[in-house]
């Protein structure tokens, strides 16, 4: 073994033990619970140079010591087993969620279902519409003067909206209408469907056309500006478990997970079966400086639907929360795309 080797199973040992304990971590104690198959002195000078480079530090005048970002970053990069779910943890995972009735209920469960594998702050992102394919499109009239407009994606997303026309129609009309919108985009992905749905207001009868525009118009700004900014987060509670992992305060933490453009792009970038790691100052965010993200994207095996993740602090068990984000990410993805 390299001297580099061993430094690197002296960090790992350091890490894991100050996860466990929240007490900083001296050699005796590395000694006492771990083989490392080297004298306390060894570890005593492998310590000294971790800490030279950066991978831990001294708290306080206590002989402990406790790794830094760096050190972290480096127990994460050189990780060589995930813990795995065991095949109860598996079936228990697949049996909840497939117990859900509909979208909502499988991205709150999915929230619930992490926060309590993980014991962090769980977030989960609403399918991304853009990267949405159309299963139908609903319209029906309210009256002679307002129609009601549904988008339901291949995701089981729902978007409706309430159109007041300036024109009176028919329920043949408005018929005729939902007929022509589904045979045009039904199975498209939104970016084909846009271009599709531009062209159908210019190919429909004369009679038609003030109805066809003004859905038309509507059905537009649904597929192309619709904002993918929902989230839903569970286990808050969770990051008052030790307040010792965040010593100034945790309102910049919870502001952070106010502000869901900050969250959407910590966990909403990450490709499915990915898992992303942030420590600490990674995040950019000043808010996120004393946390960790573990994050990873939900799809339909060919492209990213959404992504989902934990918020807890950097002092974490990452083998078991990177296992339980892959493996709830890989369910998520095969229920909301119907695989």
């Amino acid at each position: 073994m390299t001297h580099d080797e061993r430094r690197l199973q002296v960090l790992r040992a350091i890490v894991e033990d100050f996860v466990s304990t929240n007490d900083p971590v001296g050699s005796k104690a590395l000694v006492d619970r771990h083989s490392l198959g080297v004298s306390a002195a060894t570890i005593r000078n492998d310590m000294a140079v971790l800490e030279d480079e950066g991978y831990i530090t001294q708290p306080h005048t206590s002989a402990g010591r406790v790794p830094t970002d760096k050190g972290y970053r480096l127990f994460v990069d050189r990780l060589t087993q995930i813990k795995p779910m065991t095949a109860a943890e598996r079936k228990a995972i697949q049996t909840f969620l497939e117990g859900a009735v509909d979208l909502d209920d499988v991205l709150g469960r999915t929230v619930r279902l992490l926060a309590q594998l993980t014991r962090q702050v769980a977030v989960v992102q609403y399918p991304t519409i853009a990267r949405s394919g159309i299963r139908h499109v609903e319209v029906f009239p309210l009256n002679t003067s307002r129609v009601m407009l549904v988008v339901i994606t291949d995701s089981g997303r729902i978007e409706q909206r309430v159109i007041p026309l300036n024109v009176e129609v028919t329920e043949e009309q408005v018929a005729e209408l939902r007929s022509k919108l589904n045979a045009a985009i039904g199975g498209l992905r939104l970016g084909e469907a846009s271009n599709r749905v531009a062209d159908l207001a210019r190919n429909v009868s004369n009679e038609m056309r003030p109805l066809a525009v003004c859905v038309v118009s509507v059905l537009l700004e649904t597929l192309v500006e619709q904002p993918d900014g929902r989230i839903v987060v569970g286990g808050t509670a969770n990051l008052t478990r030790d307040l010792h992992d965040f010593p100034l305060s945790l309102r910049p933490i919870l502001e952070a997970l106010e502000e869901q453009v900050v969250i959407l792009r910590l966990i909403g970038e990450v490709d499915p079966s990915t898992v992303m790691v942030r420590i600490g100052e990674e995040n950019q965010h000043a808010g996120l400086a004393a946390a960790a993200v573990v994050s990873a994207g939900y799809g339909d095996g060919t492209q990213q639907l959404g992504g989902l993740g934990v918020l807890g602090p950097k002092r974490m068990d990452y083998p078991s929360n990177i296992a339980a984000v892959r493996a709830v990410a890989r369910y998520v993805g095969r229920l909301v795309s119907g695989g």
